[in-house]
C-alpha cells in the first residue's frame, strides 16, 4: 500500500496528508494517491470559496470513516490545496482498510 507514505499515527488518532482539488465535477474522497507527493488525492465539487470546500472535505471524511463531523479537523494547510488532516479516534489498521478499499493502485 504505497499510500501508507501519506499517514501518520498520532497520541488522539490519525494524520492523513491531502491533496485536494476543489471545484471537481463529482466529489471523490480519495480519488487517489500522489506518489511524488506523498498525498493522497480528493476531489470536491464545492469550491474553495468562505470554506465551503474545507465543511465538504471534513463531512466527506466524517462520513467515509463513520465518525462525527467534530472528530475530523484541518491542522494545516487550511488555505491550500495541501491539507493535513486529524481523524481522531481511528486507529492505523481502520484508516488502512477504509483508504485501501477505496484507493486503486
Amino acid at each position: 500500500m504505497p499510500f501508507k507514505d501519506a499517514l501518520r499515527e498520532v497520541s488522539d488518532g490519525i494524520v492523513i496528508d491531502l491533496e485536494v482539488t476543489p471545484g471537481s465535477k463529482q466529489t471523490c474522497v480519495p480519488s487517489g494517491y500522489n506518489p511524488w507527493r506523498k498525498r493522497i488525492e480528493v476531489k470536491l465539487s464545492q469550491a474553495a470559496q468562505k470554506g465551503k470546500a474545507n465543511e465538504q472535505l471534513i463531512e466527506q471524511l466524517a462520513a467515509l470513516f463513520d465518525v462525527a463531523s467534530s472528530s475530523v479537523s484541518i491542522i494545516s494547510g487550511a488555505k491550500n490545496s495541501q491539507k493535513s488532516i486529524l481523524v481522531k479516534t481511528v486507529d492505523m489498521d481502520l484508516t488502512l482498510s477504509v483508504l485501501g478499499k477505496n484507493i486503486k493502485d
